[in-house]
């Protein structure tokens, strides 16, 4: 009896072991990887002062900048064809009640990849327009990112922001060619309409990247239908973006113009005319990287002009930072950023969870060190 018990127990023992095994190796069938970014700071702000005399708060808190958590596989098919898959999600770490962190909130597709045919994905995508310049900032998905005052506007939706992702989209990567790609990307921006009268918003965006080290090189075009703003209504960006790369530093560059025809109504010092242009106006940015091993300066300057409806509406953004690198995928970061606005306008910081809090009516200038550490994995 005792001899039955003990090969019985040393069956089991083999039977969890050939299942423990198992599960790794389906996992590698199924190829699928887990990846993301923690990215944690304390952040020390102050929100400014305001064109009406209102004076702003100095506060200091933890923010979740861009933290995220992804999903991807492949499966090749035959001809040198893919199936690939993503699914990716913010995680704001300091506060999980918050709504980014809803299941694919971020880029997640499922598409066909052909090593001669390019790439079709259907699902939520960064648009071309944005990924045309993303790689000339050096403080991307930081509280300082530039994209506070490139491709977008003060007060206006996000969800129609040029430099922004998309859902409903159908997005196509042609193959690289000689440093070469070309990307196009469409959107219904308004799917919910039910009949031929009502109105219809959609989106159109174009990039053609060069990237042959020394040099980086894009130009971009991005075009908006917006009838649910006014009958006709029309809003278009495009921009150019140059980086250079001489030893260890490296220099960014990119220009935009925004223009539309949204002005909905005639208002003395702004809209001359229903149909004139509203947002309309020029962005630069200036960005440079010093590199020290695994540590590295940053440097940015962003000025977007007035608006073409708005009197005293520019600003400008500066923004100054220092890793230093604990390993290949660990870094320590200081940051120091400041949005100087003019008495019209109320840019604020966009891609952090602090960054609705750097708001305080129109004129404020807000500012803000930053204090982390981000990992990738």
């Amino acid at each position: 009896m005792q001899k039955a018990i003990t090969k019985q127990k040393k069956l089991i023992v083999v039977a969890l072991a050939a299942a423990a095994f198992s599960v790794p190796a389906l996992a590698e069938t199924g190829n699928v990887s887990i990846y993301g970014v923690a990215d944690l700071s304390y952040d020390f702000i102050n929100n400014g002062t305001s064109a009406a005399g209102v004076a702003g708060a100095s506060k200091s808190n933890v923010s979740s900048n861009i933290s995220k958590l992804g999903l991807k596989g492949a499966e090749g098919l035959d001809n040198g064809l893919s199936v690939i898959w993503q699914i990716e999600q913010q995680i704001n770490i300091d506060n999980s009640t918050n709504v980014a962190n809803t299941l694919a909130s971020r880029n997640s597709f499922l598409g066909l990849k052909s090593d001669s045919a390019g790439t079709v994905l259907l699902g939520r995508h960064d648009t071309p327009y944005k990924l045309a310049t993303r790689k000339l900032d050096p403080f991307n998905d930081s509280i300082a990112d530039g994209r506070a005052l490139m491709g977008a506007v003060a007060g206006k939706s996000s969800s129609v922001a040029f430099d922004g992702r998309q859902g409903d989209i159908i997005f196509y990567t042609t193959p690289a060619m000689n440093g070469f790609t070309g990307l196009i990307a469409y959107a219904n921006l308004a799917e919910a309409n039910t009949t031929a009268t009502a109105s219809k918003d959609n989106l159109l965006s174009l990039a053609a990247m060069y990237n042959v080290a020394p040099f980086v090189g894009s130009f971009a075009y991005e075009e908006h239908k917006r009838e649910t703003v006014r009958a006709g209504g029309k809003e278009s960006a495009w921009k150019m973006g140059l980086g250079y790369t001489i030893a260890d530093f490296t220099i960014g560059f990119e220009y935009e113009k925004l223009s539309d025809n949204l002005c909905t109504a005639v208002v003395a010092g702004g809209c001359a005319a229903i149909g004139a242009d509203r947002y309309g106006h020029n962005a630069y940015f200036l960005s440079g990287v010093y590199k020290m091993g695994m540590n590295a300066i940053n440097f940015t300057y962003g000025k977007a002009g007035k608006l073409a409806s708005t009197a005293d509406s520019g600003a400008n953004q500066f923004g100054l930072g220092y890793n230093y690198g604990l390993s290949k995928r660990t870094k320590l970061y200081a940051i120091y950023s400041r949005i100087s606005n003019q008495s019209g306008i109320n840019y604020g910081f966009t891609q952090s969870t602090a960054a609705a809090g750097t708001i305080n009516g129109t004129g404020a200038s807000p500012s803000v060190v930053s204090l982390g550490i981000k990992h990738t994995f």
